[in-house]
């Protein structure tokens, strides 16, 4: 059949491989911000073509010392880079005794243990993660270098023995190089590999190659990329004088190598090798290699790399959209214990988002950098989450969905997912839809309420591994210390909160071991007793599962003696993710999905309504986000309970779970945008209002928020300290001041309400009472 494909003319090719890559990948291009570390330019070979290796007179040291490589990471990591690419020559001490000494020198007994040791120290004190290209090497070899590293690679090149260009180069045999790729497979170590074309072989040796590639790949499934290379001739190398590789047999072998690897292998050109993009596209690659910011191409540095900026708007006007990817694939990444050893399992966790590609920017929810913008114009070479105005609506899949929501459809979960995958300008149509939405359901007002969180007491008896604020036995070492407010301190502060002008007091704290039903009770009736027109908002659905527990009454029961005590509504805390996977991992002694939908269900049968909670962006993947909008909207559907979905992005920083490297980061800003703008297309016809959460997003954050389908800013706070104690520093509180600088700018008028959406005080002069 591989042969067959050959008959077919270079446009059939081509049409043919874009559509199995369009099938397989959509519209998306990846690449991958690296930094390039030459660790030496000593080599045991000679390739005819090659200038990247030198001879010892040629360097100032055989190799680069930690020192150096040390100064390209720290310039990678400044400039958000994921990669540390380490090129080298194959085995130099081999052939140059300058090697061999040095090597002795430093204590190391071969290049492959020096570039062991230097990978393994990028990866730790950087975070950087290593693919190293260290040539053809045996099994042991590779297995040394596996713990240090997230990738290899190593190009085939050619299946000919007898080439020219590899006259001189004993490590370039074909059959040392495809027992490599084999071995690389045994050990499941993710692997690059790829063809040179225009050295000297034919096209039925290229698709000979191809279908050796291929046959390793569907045995081993370990061959995450293969990289088709067009020859170029350099200056004072023995093929100076050749031709460069034809551009019609380069597309043939691109379009060939798409067809005849498993669509699960990606297939990549390097971009700054070409002068027009767009013929790579065409024949069908799905990724443009490594870029850097920071360091030059090495191997080719008469080629500079193309400006990110520039690509970025070639692949948008091919209808495509340029996506950060990690040194591995999301395929892998989302196998750690197969793929990687585990020095490297949290690195990568750290670098990735939630589907396994890379992190676009630095920023984190609850940190200090300021939040990207989806209405700004930014160089993408700094900011790669960033999207820039499109007049079109796209096409594809996500685009006929978009379509359809924007004409009333509701997505089923499938659909949901498949909007959380949206990257580049498809994030901005998602957004631009829900806001859409948002203008029609809710009309242009921005609410918030003056309120003031309460925490009781921050002793629990669980052990959620995200949660840095309570304190039992395996959390003393956390910041703050356990406490227990009285209910004289309790009284005392809805009282000062009735002073500054709050209409709510929002309270929750842990399960205390000695807490009974009779104490949640005794909390809203001090809470009325103190301030009687207090909305009590209080009680996560935990607290009413244990209370109603302890007091050996069912749900319905518990809850109607809280709301004639006082209760008024629920917050929709303890859901994080409604998927129980993911909470056996997150919190594993908590209340499961169907006993947090229980307890909702059964407060809005009393007449207690509640507000939907994710905490996300910690290990799950986006089709648990689906799973539980799916969920808590099919709970909706029966009670109307619901007010508001509350969109809560996990601050990382001093939880039990980052510190002990078992989850990334936080969501990336794409993703907290999407959360809002997908819960607001979600929820259309269901759930009226969705909230920015300015605590974890900062004021910046929630004001893009604003425009992606969220209209409701929360609460002033006034004492805020769940987000603080996981490491967030956006303040305690906020003031309506505050918030009219949010909203001003955007045009949109500033409203206070009460806990159910009633407008208390619009900012224009006006007032009127809640009803």
């Amino acid at each position: 059949m591989a042969y067959d494909l050959t008959a077919l003319s270079t446009s059939e090719l081509m049409a043919s491989a874009a559509k199995v890559r369009d099938s397989n990948r959509g519209r998306y291009l990846t690449f991958s911000p690296k930094v390039f570390i030459p660790l030496t330019r000593l080599c045991n070979d000679a390739c005819g073509y090659c200038t990247f290796v030198r001879r010892p007179s040629q360097v100032k040291t055989p190799f680069l010392s930690m020192e150096d490589v040390r100064a390209i990471a720290e310039a990678g990591v400044a400039a958000n880079c994921h990669e540390a690419l380490f090129t080298l020559g194959e085995r130099p001490e081999n052939r140059w005794s300058e090697a061999r000494t040095w090597l002795e020198e430093n204590g190391h007994p071969s290049t492959v243990d020096y570039l062991a040791s230097v990978a393994g120290r990028t990866m730790a004190e950087f975070g950087l993660l290593p693919h190293l290209n260290a040539g053809a090497l045996t099994p042991e070899e590779l297995a040394a270098l596996r713990p240090a590293s997230v990738s290899q690679g190593m190009m085939l090149e050619s299946i000919r023995p007898d080439l020219e260009a590899h006259r001189a180069a004993p490590d370039k045999a074909p059959a040392r190089r495809l027992a490599t790729i084999k071995a690389a497979g045994e050990l499941a170590i993710p692997f690059t590999t790829g063809l040179l074309v225009g050295i000297g072989d034919s096209e039925a040796d290229r698709v000979k190659a191809l279908r050796e590639l291929a046959a390793l790949a569907e045995e081993y499934g370990h061959i995450q990329e293969v990289i088709i290379q067009n020859f170029l001739p350099k200056p004072r190398t023995r093929l100076a004088g050749a031709p460069p590789a034809d551009t019609e047999t380069f597309l043939r072998t691109i379009a060939l190598a798409r067809l005849i690897l498993p669509s699960g292998v990606h297939l990549q050109a390097p971009p700054n090798l070409s002068d027009d993009v767009s013929g790579l596209v065409a024949a069908g690659i799905d990724d443009l290699g490594g870029i850097s910011p920071v360091t030059i191409d090495h191997v080719n540095p008469e080629r500079p790399w193309p400006h990110l900026d520039k690509l970025a708007r070639q692949v948008e006007e091919l209808g495509f959209n340029l996506v950060p990817r990690l040194a591995i694939y999301p395929e892998f990444a989302s196998e750690p214990g197969r793929w990687l050893a585990e020095p490297a399992r949290f690195p990568v966790l750290d670098h990735a988002d939630a589907s396994g590609y890379a992190r676009e920017d630095h920023w984190v929810s609850g940190g200090e950098e300021p939040s990207p913008s989806l209405f700004e114009e930014r160089p993408l070479a700094t900011n790669l989450a960033v999207f820039r105005p499109r007049s079109d609506s796209g096409s594809g899949p996500l685009a006929e969905l978009l379509e359809a929501v924007d004409a009333g459809h509701e997505p089923d979960t499938a659909e949901i997912e498949l909007l959380f995958s949206a990257r580049g300008n498809d994030v901005r149509r998602v957004a631009e839809v829900a806001d859409g939405l948002r203008e029609r359901i809710v009309g242009d007002d921005v609410t918030f309420i003056v309120n003031r969180n309460i925490n009781y007491t921050n002793i629990c008896t669980f052990r959620c591994r995200f949660c840095a604020f309570s304190k039992g036995p395996l959390s003393l070492n956390l910041r703050g210390a356990p406490y227990t407010l009285s209910m004289d301190e309790l009284a005392q502060r809805v009282t000062d909160a009735a002073g500054a002008g709050a209409t709510e007091v929002c309270l929750q704290g842990g399960i205390h071991p000695d807490f009974d039903a009779e104490y949640y009770l005794d909390v809203v009736r001090t809470v009325k007793a103190a301030v009687p027109e207090m909305h009590v908002h209080a009680f996560s659905a935990l607290e009413v599962h244990e209370g109603a527990r302890r007091a050996g009454l069912d749900l319905e029961e518990y809850l109607g003696l809280l709301k004639e005590a006082g209760l008024r509504t629920l917050p929709g805390t303890a859901a994080e993710i409604l998927d129980d996977e993911v909470r056996e991992i997150l919190c594993p002694d908590k209340i499961r999905t169907e006993t947090w939908l229980e307890v909702h269900r059964a407060a809005h049968a009393v007449g207690l309504n509640s507000n939907v909670t994710i905490m996300f962006g910690s290990i799950e993947r986006p089709a648990s986000w689906a799973k539980h909008l799916s969920r808590t909207r099919e709970l909706q559907k029966k009670t109307g309970g619901f007010t508001e979905f509350v969109p809560l992005p996990f601050v990382h920083m001093a939880t039990p779970i980052y510190m002990r490297k078992l989850a990334r980061r936080g969501p990336t800003f794409r993703e907290a945008v999407l959360m809002h703008a997908v819960g607001r297309i979600a929820y259309a016809s269901t759930i009226p209002n969705i909230q920015a959460s300015w605590v974890k997003m900062g004021v910046s954050g929630a004001q893009e928020l604003l425009r992606s389908g969220a209209n409701d800013l929360g609460g002033t706070l006034m004492e805020e300290n769940i987000s603080r104690a996981a490491g967030a520093s956006h303040g305690q509180a906020l003031e309506a001041d505050d918030f009219l600088s949010i909203t001003a700018p955007l045009g949109r008028r500033l409203v206070q309400r009460s806990t159910l959406y009633g407008h208390l005080r619009r900012f224009d002069g006006q007032s009127r009472d809640a009803g």
